[in-house]
Protein backbone atom coordinates (compact mmCIF):
# COMPACT_ATOMS: atom_id res chain seq x y z
CA UNK A 1 0.00 0.00 0.00
CA UNK A 2 1.66 3.75 -1.10
CA UNK A 3 1.28 6.02 1.40
CA UNK A 4 2.50 10.07 1.32
CA UNK A 5 3.38 11.27 4.78
CA UNK A 6 4.39 14.71 5.39
CA UNK A 7 6.02 16.68 7.89
CA UNK A 8 7.59 20.05 9.20
CA UNK A 9 4.40 22.48 9.64
CA UNK A 10 4.13 24.53 12.54
CA UNK A 11 3.73 27.77 13.98
CA UNK A 12 6.04 30.42 12.40
CA UNK A 13 6.23 34.17 12.50
CA UNK A 14 6.40 36.68 9.29
CA UNK A 15 9.81 36.40 7.97
CA UNK A 16 10.23 33.56 9.12
CA UNK A 17 11.04 30.11 7.69
CA UNK A 18 9.87 26.41 7.48
CA UNK A 19 10.85 23.32 5.71
CA UNK A 20 8.13 20.84 4.53
CA UNK A 21 8.99 16.78 3.70
CA UNK A 22 6.69 14.72 2.29
CA UNK A 23 8.20 11.05 1.45
CA UNK A 24 6.35 8.11 -0.41
CA UNK A 25 6.58 4.32 1.12
CA UNK A 26 5.20 1.42 -0.34
CA UNK A 27 5.49 -0.72 -3.61
CA UNK A 28 6.30 1.80 -5.69
CA UNK A 29 7.62 1.17 -8.86
CA UNK A 30 8.40 5.05 -10.07
CA UNK A 31 6.75 8.40 -8.38
CA UNK A 32 6.12 11.23 -11.42
CA UNK A 33 5.23 14.41 -10.32
CA UNK A 34 5.00 15.55 -7.15
CA UNK A 35 2.95 19.04 -5.98
CA UNK A 36 2.34 21.00 -2.88
CA UNK A 37 -1.01 22.25 -2.64
CA UNK A 38 -2.61 24.74 0.19
CA UNK A 39 -5.83 25.15 1.48
CA UNK A 40 -6.56 28.21 3.69
CA UNK A 41 -10.15 28.50 5.58
CA UNK A 42 -12.21 30.41 3.14
CA UNK A 43 -9.95 29.33 0.37
CA UNK A 44 -10.09 27.79 -2.72
CA UNK A 45 -7.12 24.88 -2.85
CA UNK A 46 -4.05 26.15 -4.66
CA UNK A 47 -1.25 24.92 -6.09
CA UNK A 48 1.90 26.28 -4.38
CA UNK A 49 4.22 24.03 -6.18
CA UNK A 50 5.31 21.19 -8.46
CA UNK A 51 8.31 19.05 -9.52
CA UNK A 52 8.40 16.50 -12.63
CA UNK A 53 10.74 13.51 -11.90
CA UNK A 54 12.84 15.11 -14.30
CA UNK A 55 13.65 18.20 -12.35
CA UNK A 56 11.26 20.07 -14.05
CA UNK A 57 9.77 22.77 -11.71
CA UNK A 58 6.71 25.24 -11.83
CA UNK A 59 5.45 28.22 -8.80
CA UNK A 60 2.46 29.69 -7.65
CA UNK A 61 3.25 33.57 -8.25
CA UNK A 62 2.53 34.28 -5.04
CA UNK A 63 5.20 31.99 -3.92
CA UNK A 64 8.35 32.44 -6.52
CA UNK A 65 11.80 33.71 -5.01
CA UNK A 66 10.25 32.69 -1.80
CA UNK A 67 9.74 28.58 -1.73
CA UNK A 68 12.31 26.34 -2.84
CA UNK A 69 10.36 22.72 -4.08
CA UNK A 70 13.38 20.16 -4.37
CA UNK A 71 13.14 16.19 -4.58
CA UNK A 72 15.62 13.25 -4.38
CA UNK A 73 13.82 10.28 -6.77
CA UNK A 74 16.20 7.51 -5.27
CA UNK A 75 14.63 8.86 -1.50
CA UNK A 76 11.59 9.03 -3.21
CA UNK A 77 11.43 12.35 -0.94
CA UNK A 78 9.76 15.85 -1.61
CA UNK A 79 10.70 19.15 -0.20
CA UNK A 80 9.36 22.84 0.52
CA UNK A 81 11.76 25.36 1.74
CA UNK A 82 9.63 28.31 2.74
CA UNK A 83 11.11 31.35 3.48
CA UNK A 84 10.32 34.73 4.31
CA UNK A 85 6.72 33.64 4.94
CA UNK A 86 3.75 36.01 5.45
CA UNK A 87 0.48 35.88 7.46
CA UNK A 88 -0.99 34.76 3.77
CA UNK A 89 0.76 31.46 3.44
CA UNK A 90 -0.94 30.06 6.73
CA UNK A 91 -2.98 26.81 5.47
CA UNK A 92 -2.77 23.39 5.80
CA UNK A 93 -0.36 21.96 3.14
CA UNK A 94 -1.03 18.92 0.92
CA UNK A 95 1.74 16.64 -0.84
CA UNK A 96 0.31 14.90 -4.21
CA UNK A 97 1.87 12.53 -6.33
CA UNK A 98 1.30 10.31 -9.24
CA UNK A 99 2.68 7.03 -7.89
CA UNK A 100 2.88 4.18 -10.65
CA UNK A 101 2.88 0.83 -8.99
CA UNK A 102 3.85 -1.10 -12.01
CA UNK A 103 4.88 -0.32 -15.51
CA UNK A 104 1.43 -0.45 -16.53
CA UNK A 105 -0.46 1.75 -14.01
CA UNK A 106 -0.29 5.17 -11.90
CA UNK A 107 -2.54 6.82 -9.30
CA UNK A 108 -2.90 10.09 -7.61
CA UNK A 109 -2.27 10.24 -3.78
CA UNK A 110 -2.50 12.49 -1.44
CA UNK A 111 -0.80 13.24 2.32
CA UNK A 112 -2.82 13.69 5.26
CA UNK A 113 -1.72 17.60 5.26
CA UNK A 114 0.50 19.89 7.94
CA UNK A 115 -0.45 22.98 8.96
CA UNK A 116 1.75 26.13 8.39
CA UNK A 117 0.68 29.22 10.40
CA UNK A 118 2.39 32.50 10.07
CA UNK A 119 1.61 34.83 12.99
CA UNK A 120 2.95 37.32 15.43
Amino acid sequence: QVQLVESGGGLVQPGGSLRLSCAASGSIFRVGTMTWYRHAPGKERELVASITGGGKIHYADSVKDRFTISRDNAKNTMWLQMDSLKPEDTAVYYCHANIAIDMWSSERYWGQGTQVTVSS
